[in-house]
């Protein structure tokens, strides 16, 4: 559980939201200040891509299907705002931030 603006919102134990209705910017820049990383514009891209693919699919993409999303809409350059997460696996924390479920095929 975490708290933020005075509101109680579950986790799972790896960290990802348990309701993703609860995410709101306020959340992902507490869960990024957490991770002591500041969201740039690039972070913030890759966000609303995720949250994006998750309200048409139901799903959160892995990290293939995230770079196939982030090519497709920014060109070459998605290596690059990939590249602006540290943590172990790109899709994993943008999803984390993005307020969506683990993506599926993570290890």
């Amino acid at each position: 559980m975490i708290l933020v603006n005075g509101k109680k919102i579950d986790t799972t134990t790896e960290g990802y939201l348990a309701h993703p209705e609860d995410w709101s910017e306020e959340v992902a820049i507490y869960l990024s200040e957490r991770d002591n990383v500041k969201l740039t514009a690039s972070h913030w891209e890759v966000i609303n891509v995720v949250r994006q693919y998750f309200q048409e699919y139901g799903i959160t993409p892995n990290l293939r299907t995230l770079q196939k999303l982030l090519k497709d809409q920014f060109g070459e350059q998605e290596v690059q705002v990939l590249d602006k997460f540290d943590y172990a696996d790109a899709a994993k924390q943008a999803a984390r931030y993005a307020g969506t479920p683990r993506p599926t095929g993570c290890i």
